[in-house]
């Protein structure tokens, strides 16, 4: 049950049109997941399956994307919710929003090191035979997602 304070006027949009990707960074970078240039994300949010986008008062507060075949398989990425706004049930609100939109697909994807009990609460499971290639393999070791 999505939870959030009766004052905060939410509205969820699907479409990237009017998106902020200088915001988008900015909230991914505060939550320790950001990596790229806002143009980089635009063209990857463009590019996807699935997109949800969460404001507040016009404010942009968080977003998620899916990658998908529409049929078997799907994967979340740019999951977040701004730091001030977490906590009130706005990320598990992405979640299902994007699982709507590939209902039917198994679903994967990775957490940052610290959000995995999150997505457990929402049915999540560990993998035990994941694999990554990443482009700096390094920078992803030492911030906890590969070994």
């Amino acid at each position: 049950m999505t939870r959030f304070p009766k004052t905060m006027a939410l509205t969820i949009r699907y479409e990237c049109d009017g998106v902020d990707w200088y915001e988008v960074a900015a909230i991914l970078r505060s939550v320790g997941m950001g990596v790229y240039a806002p143009e980089q994300y635009q063209k990857a949010f463009m590019g996807s399956y699935a997109t949800v986008f969460v404001y507040h008062d016009g404010k942009l507060i968080g977003f998620g994307r899916a990658i998908a075949d529409g049929v078997c398989q799907a994967a979340f990425y740019d999951c977040a919710v701004a730091i001030d706004h977490q906590g009130q049930g706005i990320g598990r609100t992405i979640v299902a929003h994007l699982l709507e939109q590939v209902a039917g697909c198994n679903v994967i994807l990775f957490a940052t090191p610290d959000k995995e009990g999150f997505y457990e609460r929402l049915e999540f499971s560990r993998m035990k035979t994941g694999m990554a290639l990443f482009k700096n393999s390094e920078v992803m070791r030492e911030r906890g997602f590969i070994e």
